[in-house]
């Protein structure tokens, strides 16, 4: 069930069209252990799963999961779908929200199979131990849990007359929708919102009910847009002007959509930004798209041009795999894939830990980690054509520094890169500057969405997203959001594709890799047993570019590895390595891309 689920996220994700002309698949399939199954996406077109109704079962664990997804799709008929499992004298004890713009779902991930206990003749217990994964909005957000239940309760008796099947008598107050029926029941969708100084689009994940038309989905994604970013997002983004709200709901077809708004001071500029974020947000729409100011035709756009010519992201070269062999980095033949030579000059290539390589128009930037004499370590940074020859260094050694990443800006001269120091996280610049980020809680590492404004923390072992900022040079994050997991003691992340997660950490007793949505809901376990504990992870986002697979990624557990299929990286595929050099294992593997 937990593969099928999470399948049917990730081929509901609707990626930006600017990855797919850069050869990255707008859908994409699990990858576990090197195999994954096909599956049907969510619906885009209104004919999606309904949720299941009442049956007349007997078997109370079926009616119980039944129950935990009677509530997914429509707000308004939520209580209606639920309180038809509920025997007619216990129904109050659910209370009704009003309106249902209101009405919120709390979303629980069941630990293990439900419990059935036996109370008295034709008297079922049913207890279902959960995480708390979030609460799902009527916004299509899911925010962060505010429950603290690790169980709920209920109660269930025959219905009447006795060939009606089971009712339940005993409840808690509160709607409820497993993590498996929002996986079944509702598409997921990616809105787009301009970051701080409006130079990139920066996605945030929402779910719709699977059964929506399309119609309904134009008019559903201008309200989002309008309303606001998901709550932990904000602090990193843009909203529309304040006062812009949608007048009635959009309408359109065959190929001519419109969007009819109040918006303050609507302006060129204004309205050429909302036509790009709305296409963006809609990429399975074509033709036509005209903007109204109060019944006004003020803007009209082609949308297929409209994002031809405002791509999300800038075209991504195939990535090329690296590692450290023998304190230097060195490049990996992996496959078919490309092979390229170390972007590094000789004479700074050496005593390497790990390093963070990026491309920024014609430059390689180049973090790296290097050890001292003394064993202490030190961040080196440099950019310029390939192989970068200059390097600043940090004004202070550390005991560890993690691996560098760097925050992809639209401004190739002035790049910004994150570090874990000694448990901190620091920004740090072109010349190696390093000013620490205040963060609650000893961090562990630190990735960096394509988008270059969300980031992925580990803080005291647990895992985070948070927004982050730059303005003039000044990087800034926002509030911590933590997301729910199995794993414990999580050691190890990054960004896996534009809303997914890959990490690592302790499944009960083993060490294993998962992967999850950006919000946390769905996960799924990629390797059960990595044999020691995950210290490195590196992953490409973009999906495949060339020959290499989608979603991959590689990692270090004692030894170095990589997926698609799963295999050690053995010597022989490290390339140019010095006659004199000593013989060691690869460690520390990333991409340049």
């Amino acid at each position: 069930m937990r593969r099928r689920l999470l399948t049917v996220l990730l081929a509901g994700m609707l990626l930006p069209a600017g990855l797919v002309s850069c050869g990255i698949p707008d859908r994409t399939e699990v990858l576990v252990d090197g195999r994954g199954p096909a599956a049907g996406a969510g619906s885009v077109n209104g004919s999606g799963s309904q949720p299941p109704t009442r049956s007349t079962t007997t078997d109370a664990r079926e009616y119980i999961n039944d129950y935990l997804a009677a509530a997914a799709g429509e707000r308004d008929g939520a209580y209606d779908r639920v309180k038809k499992f509920i025997a007619p004298e216990a129904r109050s004890q659910l209370k009704k929200k009003q309106p249902s713009s209101d009405i919120e779902l709390t979303v629980v991930r069941p630990l293990q199979p439900l419990e059935t206990t036996l109370l008295a003749e034709d008297v079922k217990q049913v207890t279902v131990r959960v995480q708390q994964v979030g609460v799902l909005r009527a916004d299509g957000t899911l925010a962060a849990p505010v429950a603290g239940e690790t169980q709920y309760v209920f109660k269930l008796g025959p219905a009447e007359p006795a060939d009606q099947g089971l009712w339940i008598t005993e409840l808690p107050d509160v709607l409820l929708l497993s993590d498996t029926a929002l996986g079944r029941y509702y598409s997921t969708h990616t809105i787009y919102f301009w970051n701080t100084d409006q130079s990139r689009l920066v996605p945030d994940w929402r779910y719709l009910p699977s059964t929506f038309p399309a119609e309904r989905r134009l008019t559903e994604v201008v309200k989002w847009l309008t309303s606001g970013p998901s709550e932990w997002l904000a602090p990193g983004v843009n909203k529309v002007p304040p006062g812009t709200f949608p007048l009635n709901n959009a309408t359109g077809s065959d190929g001519r959509w419109e969007v009819n708004l109040t918006m303050p001071a609507a302006n060129d500029d204004r309205l050429s930004r909302l036509a790009i974020q709305l296409a963006w947000s809609l990429p399975n729409l074509t033709g036509q798209l005209d903007l109204k100011i109060q019944n006004q035709k003020r803007h009209t756009v082609d949308l297929r041009q409209e994002r031809a010519a405002n791509p999300v992201y800038p075209p991504l070269r195939a990535p090329e795999r690296f590692c450290v062999y023998d304190a230097a980095i060195r490049p990996l033949a992996i496959g078919n894939e490309p092979v390229g030579s170390a972007p590094v000059a000789p004479a700074a290539n050496r005593n390497v830990v790990s390093a963070g390589l990026s491309r920024a128009d014609d430059k390689v930037l180049a973090a790296l980690v290097v050890t001292r004499p003394d064993r202490k370590q030190l961040l080196m940074v440099g950019a310029g054509p390939a192989p970068v020859t200059e390097f600043h260094s940090s004004a202070k050694p550390f005991r560890s520094i993690g691996r560098p990443i760097w925050l992809r800006s639209l401004d190739a001269d002035h790049p910004f890169g994150l570090v874990v120091a000694d448990g901190k996280l620091y920004r740090f610049d072109g010349g190696a500057g390093m000013s620490e980020i205040l963060v609650p809680g000893p961090v562990t590492a630190v990735a960096a969405s394509l988008d270059g404004h969300r980031i992925a923390l580990i803080i005291n072992g647990a895992l985070y997203v948070v927004p982050v900022s730059v303005d003039g040079g000044l990087v800034s994050v926002g509030q911590p959001r933590q997301l729910v997991t199995r794993l414990t003691n999580i050691t190890a992340v990054d960004w896996y594709a534009e809303n997914q997660l890959v990490f690592a950490g302790s499944d009960g007793r083993q060490p294993a890799i998962y992967q999850t949505t950006v919000d946390g809901a769905v996960e799924y376990a990629l390797k059960r047993d990595t044999g020691a504990p995950v210290s490195h992870l590196a992953a490409f986002p973009g999906g495949s570019v060339g020959p290499l697979p989608a979603l991959s990624f590689m990692y270090q557990a004692t030894l170095a590895y990589r997926n698609n299929p799963f295999e050690k990286i053995e010597r022989e595929q490290v390339r140019d390595v010095a006659a004199n050099a000593k013989a060691s294992d690869p460690t520390a593997p990333f991409f340049l891309y």
